[in-house]
């Protein structure tokens, strides 16, 4: 594992956080840096004026895998918002053991036992009842993924849906035809 350290522009972090909350990462730690020596030239409102503005920074901490490492690094330099004048850097160290403060137990190989973080779906733009849907829908699919792929030969999430959506089309269709008949309600199992 890594632990990253950069220096960014205090402005820029809700940008950078978002971006590593987006792929499943989290901010150890954020500090305010009080005397930065980074400024940069103010024009003032009289011809001629300058005067030098120290620009407000901030330092990020956090602990990755090696695989997200790299990740990581593009997604803050493109978004700290410092120039390459004003020599921004990343700080990489490997990270050799952790160190439980209960147990005092520590552990070295930290690769093998760190869970997988799955990247969150994209669905913001969908109404809160078809959100809803899709995500119960994925929770069943990814619950049962091995038996949908060997006995159902469903191979993806989409391939899912629309595996869900044929399968109750033509009963909605019949009844939607023949209002009188009495259906079981089968969306209720979903």
């Amino acid at each position: 594992m890594k632990k990253i350290e950069a220096i960014i522009k205090r402005a820029n972090f809700p940008i950078i956080s978002g971006e590593l909350e987006r792929i499943g990462i989290t901010v150890i730690d954020r500090r305010n840096l009080e005397d930065s020596k980074i400024s940069k030239p103010r024009n003032g409102s009289r011809a001629g004026f300058t005067s030098l503005m120290a620009v407000p920074l901030s330092k990020i901490e956090l602990v990755v895998s090696d695989k997200q490492a790299r990740k990581v690094v593009e997604i803050i330099s493109k978004k700290s918002g410092l120039s390459s004048e004003s020599e921004g850097k990343i700080f990489i160290s490997e990270m050799t053991e952790v160190v439980d403060m209960q147990t005092m137990e520590g552990k070295k190989d930290l690769e093998e036992n760190a869970p997988e973080r799955k990247e969150k779906s994209k669905r913001s733009r969908l109404i809160p009842l078809q959100k809803y849907t899709l995500l119960k829908l994925e929770k069943i699919y990814e619950e049962n993924s091995d038996l949908l792929k060997t006995d159902y030969r469903i191979r993806s999430f989409s391939d899912f849906v629309n595996f869900c959506i044929m399968g109750y089309l033509p009963t909605l269709e019949k009844q939607l035809k023949h209002p009188t008949i009495i259906y079981n309600d089968k969306f209720g199992q979903i």
